[in-house]
């Protein structure tokens, strides 16, 4: 038998896993040299945990001790240390109750799934920019049995309008506050009142997407308890702002949320022990939630001064959206080719020990670039003038690889 004849024949690629371009190689690599100027930068604005070592992120939970009596029996299937923090978010929210889950996507999908039997409907309404839309894999239709529909396609939150001229029927209105992929954006509260009231008109029950919702109370000049009062439900993260090791909440009347404990376990989110994200997520609410309103505040700062720099700097339609930041995360929009952007902005962190950028660059649309900001405790160092010399120092890299144009 001949040495070829001995050798298997190649396997295809499959279509849904293509060979990776050069192009995401080098997307791939620069990445970990973006990781690797963060972790080495003197200063930094924004330093998501994707940045830290494991040792880093277990320091989250050396004062554990302040939080929750450790010499307490470590958590069984729930109980314990998990209830105590699903009482600590039902009182924070003003809700009857709570429920821990591991993920956020669990815990909406159950929400809505709960909701679709009480209401008798499985339509759900919501943004095409939603989570679930653009993060779950259709999660919605084919795990829970769900039909979205889509009340608006505009890049920003629903109208009342829009919820009453709905052209079906539709048992759940869901509305993600903020709305994070049109640039972490929330209604006034006049409009999100209205909206809530125009879903009761058509009989249908209101659940927030509150991944992000611990900041909002500045935006919109209320407490957390009135926020959550408007819906029938409400979900909340605690690592997307707290700064927890993950895990989320559904908080809602009792009736519906024991009924979410039961489909929690049917989905295989009751977990055997929970303690070290529960500990974690005690931690940001006993650290960060009472901060976040100062980040929220020095993120127009940010924002301001970065479109300063960038005017300064000769930087064509630099853009920050929204322009006044509703929370502490906002976007920021350059007229270039985002590989050219995302390289002068690693050199940048790499020559002179500042990044600005933490976040990687969105290439979808060709010849435009967008980040994602967010503004945390590192970032309250940052005077205005410390974002505009890091601006400098970046249009001049950006310059230099653009070859003195736009890419």
């Amino acid at each position: 038998m001949s040495d070829s004849a001995q050798q298997p024949a190649p396997r295809p690629a499959s279509p849904s896993t293509p060979e990776p371009s050069s192009a995401d190689e080098q997307r791939k690599r620069r990445r970990e040299r973006r990781i690797s100027a963060g972790r080495s930068a003197r200063r930094i604005l924004s330093r998501p945990a994707s940045l830290s070592t494991l040792r880093e992120r277990l320091a989250l939970l050396d004062a554990a001790a302040g939080l929750y009596d450790l010499d307490e029996r470590a958590d069984f299937y729930g109980d314990g240390v998990v209830e105590a923090l699903e009482e600590k978010v039902a009182g924070l929210l003003g809700t009857e109750a709570a429920a821990f889950f591991p993920t956020g996507t669990m815990a909406q999908q159950v929400a809505l799934r709960c909701w679709a039997g009480r209401t008798g409907n499985p339509t759900v309404a919501l943004h095409p920019l939603a989570h679930p839309e653009v993060h779950e894999r259709h999660a919605f239709s084919q795990v829970g049995g769900l039909r979205p529909v889509h009340v608006t396609r505009a890049p920003r939150q629903p109208t009342a309008e829009e919820v009453r001229d709905l052209e079906e029927p539709f048992g759940a209105l869901m509305l993600e506050l903020p709305l994070r992929d049109a640039g972490f954006l929330l209604p006034s509260w006049e409009e999100l009142t209205e909206v809530v009231e125009a879903a009761r008109e058509r009989e249908a029950v209101v659940h927030f997407d509150g991944a992000r919702l611990w900041e909002s109370t500045v935006h919109f000049g209320r407490p957390l308890e009135e926020i959550a009062g408007l819906a029938d439900s409400v979900y909340v993260s605690f690592y997307k702002s707290l700064g927890g090791f993950g895990g989320a909440a559904l908080a809602g009347p009792r009736i519906l949320v024991e009924e979410a404990k039961v489909w929690r376990h049917r989905y295989g989110g009751t977990v055997f022990q929970q303690f070290p994200t529960v500990l974690s997520a005690l931690a940001g609410l006993e650290r960060e939630l009472p901060r976040l309103p100062e980040y929220v505040r020095h993120a127009r700062v940010v924002a301001a001064a970065l479109q300063e720099g960038c005017a300064e700097a000769g930087l064509p339609w630099a853009h920050v959206h929204p322009e006044v930041p509703h929370t502490h995360e906002f976007q920021f929009w350059l007229p270039y080719d985002a590989d050219v952007v995302a390289e002068a902005a690693v050199r940048t962190a790499e020559e002179t020990g500042t990044l600005l950028f933490a976040n990687g660059w969105d290439h979808r649309v060709p010849g435009i670039a967008m980040t994602e900001l967010n503004v945390r405790a590192p970032g309250l160092e940052w005077t205005a003038e410390d974002v505009r010399s890091a601006v400098r120092e970046f249009a001049q890299r950006l310059a230099e690889e653009s070859g003195g144009g736009k890419g």
